[in-house]
């Protein structure tokens, strides 16, 4: 056998390898298989890291689609709630409130509230035609008088339909189906709250309930609002006329305008109701909304075929938002068919007053124009004063020109501060001839003749300010 060479470079003769060749082919096999070996490790430590992060993703993907699902449903119930504290709040409540008697020496021959009698509620009667007619009948109770509704305080947004209304729906204009005004139960309701609803009030009463606000604004929360359905106005376009979309003339009160056009049923409408005053007279006032820049002809047309002697504005010409336009001229306008001259102007501390005189062919009118500017925005006045002394130079002009038409009084929707300019004027008549108040009854009737006179609690409590400001004037003489 030949030695095996030292280098281990060669096999031997038979071709065995050499142990050192042995050796080395055994090191390469062992790197070979660690190689293999840490190539698996590595397939299982991938496999492993791969399923732990879809697992981990499939877990968050699982809590959002959770979360999503529990709000969605949250939400749901949410709205839910929304709608039956909605439907609660439209049920009607017969709630009742206690009618206190007079306890003083009314008159009860021509006195506007008669505590001893029963009152009495109208009930609305369709004829075949399609008419309503009232019908007058006594109810037995005379302490109590149900509510229609409870109602929620109502934001100056609310009650005016938002400063939105002054921008016209007009897709629905000229779009009015005939409409027969069937009264529903609820309205049957709240209009025999309104002809029935009392409360009179002693001269010391009026003292203690102005001290007492909380009284005063639970008791006008009860008052039905009476607001009238666009449907019942017969009018196609008529919307172009309203200042705002939600505030319309009662159909059975509206004032209309002569005819100008025997096709045109537009030209007879203003956005104007007349107004009952003390004990029941008729057509005492004409409450009506701020002239819009397409209605001041239709307005002094208004005055004209009345005839009345004053025009009363409490608003200015712009709070925010427009108020009112500039209807009156400087010194000569002539609007439509009348022309209206300015004869003088006399500046006091709340109020101008204007003196015109309206023309139309060979006849006049003198009319006095109040403006009344001192009522602040969105609020009531601090003090009655100013309102008081208004309604007093009113009623003394009113006086002197007997047996012409109504004053007329507006500020920018004319049902709030007109509403308590009307209400105070016909509390004050009613102190001064019975020596009690009903501002209940007084809020009520207004109502009825144009709805949402009066328009907040504040409001409310403001009238009975005046009125007890007014009462302590009055000297025990004074009441006739």
């Amino acid at each position: 056998m030949p030695t095996p060479s030292l280098t281990g470079s060669s096999d031997t003769e038979d071709g065995c390898p050499v142990p050192e060749q042995i050796e080395k082919r055994l090191r390469q096999w062992g790197v070979e298989k660690n190689v293999l070996q840490g190539q698996h490790e590595a397939d299982r430590i991938w496999s492993k890291e791969g399923f732990y992060a879809v697992v981990i993703f499939l877990s968050i993907f699982v809590i959002i689609v959770t979360c999503l699902m529990i709000i969605y449903r949250l939400k749901e119930r949410f709205q839910l709630s929304l709608r039956q504290d909605k439907e609660k709040n439209q049920e009607i409540h017969l709630s009742p409130i206690a009618l206190q008697p007079a306890q003083s020496e009314a008159k009860t021959g021509h006195s506007m509230v008669q505590p001893e009698q029963a009152p009495k509620v109208l009930n609305v009667v369709v004829d075949p035609q399609g008419q309503c007619a009232p019908e007058i009948r006594s109810t037995t109770s005379t302490s109590v008088c149900p509510s229609p509704f409870k109602m929620k305080p109502i934001g100056l947004q609310e009650r005016r339909g938002s400063n939105v209304s002054l921008t016209l729906d007009m897709s629905s204009l000229g779009n009015v189906d005939p409409f027969v005004a069937i009264p529903t139960p609820r309205e049957k309701i709240a209009m025999e709250y309104l002809q029935s609803a009392s409360r009179v009030l002693t001269r010391p009463q009026l003292r203690d309930v102005v001290a007492t606000s909380h009284l005063l604004q639970s008791e006008f929360m009860e008052i039905p609002m009476n607001f009238v359905d666009p449907k019942e106005i017969d009018i196609p376009r008529h919307g172009t006329k309203n200042r705002y979309k939600t505030i319309l003339p009662n159909p059975l009160s509206r004032v209309c305008l002569r005819q100008k056009n025997i096709t045109d049923a537009l030209s007879t409408y203003i956005n104007a109701n007349y107004i009952r005053g003390y004990n029941g007279r008729e057509k005492a006032f004409i409450a009506t909304q701020g002239p819009m820049i397409n209605t001041v002809n239709d307005f002094w047309q208004m005055v004209w075929q009345e005839d009345s002697p004053v025009i009363v504005m409490i608003t200015k010409l712009k709070e925010k938002n427009e108020k009112c336009v500039l209807y009156w001229p400087e010194k000569r306008g002539i609007y439509g068919k009348v022309e209206v001259l300015v004869i003088g102007v006399n500046e006091c501390d709340n109020y101008t007053i204007r003196n015109l005189v309206l023309k139309q062919g060979s006849h006049t009118q003198h009319v006095k124009h109040y403006w009344y500017t001192s009522w602040p925005d969105h609020k009531t006045p601090d003090s009655a004063q100013p309102l008081l002394q208004l309604m007093l130079d009113v009623e003394e002009d009113r006086l002197a020109s007997e047996g012409r038409g109504p004053v007329v009084v507006h500020c920018s929707a004319g049902i709030g501060r007109t509403g308590c300019f009307i209400a105070t004027s016909i509390g004050c008549q009613q102190l001064k001839e019975e020596g009690v108040v009903d501002a209940l009854s007084i809020v009520c009737q207004l109502r009825v003749d144009r709805g949402g006179m009066v328009q907040t609690s504040e409001q409310y409590e403001f009238v009975h300010h005046a009125l007890c400001l007014y009462e302590s004037r009055l000297s025990p003489e004074t009441v006739q």
